[in-house]
């Protein structure tokens, strides 16, 4: 409804508002956000996605500390699980700041992606949303901070995702 008022309001033809609008549908990543996670649908099995994530995140000056494949560990005890792969990562520069704004988020940090397949096959980067910390800790003061982070962490995970 909305993306239909802003074609009315901007004078856009209708047919090359929907149009558009279909386009934008078809070729953007699918992403899915369900209580504060912000999942992002993979190109690529888990283990390549994971990969794959890691090499960006590297590439941007982020550190890597830790890589748990929760499948693995599940297996081990007799519990089936589809792949499933936590990637533990993140950068001073970014989450001190954060950190001083509401010392509580750092429960929270450092930022966390899982990579998992879900039962119909399909692969996911999932990711806690910047705002739900926001909400979840009172952050304020510190928008800027939690946009950048908002930017990175979409750009990073439509990267890994995307084919």
């Amino acid at each position: 409804m909305e993306f239909v008022l802003i074609c009315f309001n901007t004078g856009v033809k209708m047919k090359k508002c929907l149009f558009v609008g279909l386009i934008n549908l078809v070729l953007v990543v699918p992403v899915m956000a369900a209580d504060g996670m912000i999942s992002v649908e993979s190109g690529y099995n888990v283990a390549e996605t994971a990969e794959r994530l890691e090499g960006i995140l590297k590439e941007k000056g982020m550190k890597i500390f830790n890589r748990i494949k929760h499948s693995d560990g599940a297996n081990s005890v007799g519990v089936q699980l589809n792949p499933t792969e936590l990637v533990i990562f993140g950068n001073p520069k970014v989450g001190a700041p954060l950190m001083k704004c509401q010392q509580t988020v750092a429960i929270d940090l450092p930022q966390k992606a899982l990579i998992w397949q879900d039962d119909g096959g399909k692969v996911w980067i999932t990711y806690n949303e910047p705002s739900y910390l926001q909400s979840r800790h009172g952050i304020s003061g510190c928008e800027e901070v939690l946009s950048k982070i908002e930017k990175a962490l979409a750009g990073i995970s439509n990267a890994a995702a995307a084919k």
